[in-house]
């Protein structure tokens, strides 16, 4: 029985962007969904806008979520490779807080320096867990659609409710709407659903 689920997030809106309609559906069921993002960018905002921008929100996007135990880290955004044994360190403190069932990180075919090195070391830290490698299609030369999460339309409504609290990364293609419906329609595709959102599976530990 699932009861604990932790998404890891590289930087404020990963989660959201890989996972968000999943999580939304975890939460209608009761289940117990952690949040962790490693990094708040502050080097990276927009300028003009206060440094903790995207920190205040990933609150307001995880809220939309329904998401209550959430976790904030300052890591370095594009630092995580000099960063490495320290971010080991925060996950395998994370492990021993949370104990989670299915951890959610990034994929294996993400190119991004930071989500590379989140993938590598929580599957070190999660090694007795099972985790799936969320999909983002911007990062990923290729991907393994191997595990599938059927989503109903409340689900996708609620992932794009949530990434509209990015007010900083409007812009950027991937938080448009049209592109969010039509990658989650064409996973559902897949497995003759309406919506769905597909993952690599890292590691599946069957208790």
């Amino acid at each position: 029985m699932v009861g604990t689920i932790l998404i890891l997030s590289p930087h404020t809106d990963d989660g959201e962007l890989g996972c968000g309609g999943s999580i939304a559906r975890f939460v209608d069921e009761g289940k117990e969904v952690y949040y962790v993002a490693l990094s708040t960018c502050e080097k990276s905002v927009p300028a003009g806008c206060p440094i903790d921008i995207l920190m205040h929100e990933v609150r307001k996007a995880t809220k939309v979520l329904g998401i209550e135990n959430l976790l904030l880290y300052g890591f370095e955004v594009r630092e995580f490779p000099r960063l490495r044994q320290n971010i080991l360190d925060a996950l395998i403190e994370i492990r021993k807080e949370i104990n989670p069932d299915i951890v959610l990180a990034p994929s294996s075919y993400d190119t991004h320096q930071d989500h590379k090195i989140v993938r590598e070391e929580t599957l070190r830290a999660f090694k007795k867990c099972t985790i799936l490698g969320y999909e983002q299609p911007w990062n990923n030369i290729t991907f393994n659609t191997m595990a599938f999460i059927p989503l109903k339309k409340i689900h996708i409504l609620k992932k794009i409710e949530a990434l509209n609290c990015y007010e900083t990364q409007k812009d950027k293609g991937y938080f448009y709407e049209d592109f969010i419906k039509g990658l989650a329609q064409t996973r559902g595709t897949q497995i003759e659903e309406e919506y769905a959102e597909a993952f690599e599976v890292i590691r599946w530990v069957i208790r």
